[in-house]
């Protein structure tokens, strides 16, 4: 079985998640300037076997799309054409940013470290990735 990748597209960083080969844990990868996605992308997808992407899907708080989800829609075509054997699903993202800086509070994390954006876009990622392999399991 391979991993789930999840990624938290923004405007500047995206953030990466990974779950392990079993597929029961997500993971925090990294975080990477969203111009060089698809360079990373490239890279990580040689290394290793992913079975599925998963993105995270802009909406407001009424369950409209949000303003981003324009470059998300721009991307995930982007991505369907360089890899079209790995499916990509769209998992709802709403709250993974209050959730990611909640996550770090709990933590024990110093204020300093809960500004770094890159690392509440991965923590978002990683939210995103729990969340869907979550929802996965309860279908089944």
């Amino acid at each position: 079985m391979g991993r789930l990748l999840a990624i938290d597209y923004g405007k500047k960083r995206t953030g990466i998640a990974v779950s392990d080969p079993l597929q029961i844990i997500a993971n925090g990868l990294t975080t990477v300037k969203t111009l060089e996605i698809f360079d990373f992308l490239q890279d990580y997808l040689q290394k290793e076997e992913v079975t599925t992407i998963v993105v995270g899907l802009p909406k407001q708080m009424s369950g409209e799309m949000s303003e981003n989800m324009q470059r998300v829609e721009v991307f995930v075509n982007k991505l369907r054409q360089r890899y079209p054997s790995i499916p990509i699903e769209y998992y709802d993202e709403r709250f993974s940013s209050k959730m990611a800086h909640q996550a770090m509070i709990d933590g024990g994390l110093k204020r300093k470290a809960r500004q770094n954006k890159a690392l509440v876009d991965e923590i978002s990622a990683t939210i995103i990735l729990q969340g869907y392999m979550e929802s996965k399991r309860m279908k089944e």
